[in-house]
């Protein structure tokens, strides 16, 4: 095998070994640092990865030329493949780092929630209701001043701990008014 391509290929594998670290071990020892922008660990990663893999091709690729000009063709090749894989990185890791997130899950969230009784809610005792936070389906129990048989739709009003929601019914009276 040529050595040239062989170089190329070390340079190409020290690259995926620096990515791999930072993958694997980012978090312990804060490896890589804090670093944002064309230095950080991601974008020298695909850059290393870049003009190894893309200088080891080209030297491949090339016909028989003096040593000096395959290294150079070669290195030219690499930096096209490189700078594209960069910017790739960085806009990647920029964009998973500044994903938008759903805030954490308070009492306070739950306010106004919407759901339905799954177990019957006796007269000032506890049943369960199923409520949508956040696009997810989450069972409290639930206290409730009129009794709530299963299915029917309720509102929060209070929270009185972190496991239990008092509701109240959002259903249709029956059109005769209330019932004493």
């Amino acid at each position: 095998m040529d050595p040239v391509a062989v170089t190329f290929l070390v340079v190409g594998g020290a690259g995926l070994l620096v990515l791999v670290l930072s993958l694997v071990v980012g978090e312990i020892g804060e490896f890589g640092g804090d670093v944002d922008g064309p230095f950080s660990v991601p974008a020298i990663a695909a850059f290393l990865g870049g003009i190894g893999f893309g200088g080891a091709a080209a030297s491949a690729l090339l016909p028989d030329l003096p040593g000096v000009a395959t290294v150079l063709l070669s290195l030219l090749a690499g930096l096209v493949v490189a700078l594209p894989l960069a910017a790739g990185a960085l806009r990647l890791s920029a964009s998973l780092r500044d994903m938008p997130t759903e805030p954490t899950l308070t009492d306070d969230r739950l306010l106004g929630t919407q759901g339905v009784v799954v177990s019957a809610v006796p007269a000032g005792g506890f049943g369960e209701v199923r409520l949508s936070v956040g696009g997810q389906q989450l069972k409290y129990s639930a206290r409730s001043e009129a009794a709530l048989p299963a299915g029917t739709p309720v509102y929060v009003v209070d929270t009185p701990s972190a496991t239990s929601v008092e509701v109240v019914s959002t259903a249709p009276e029956p059109s005769g008014g209330p019932t004493p």
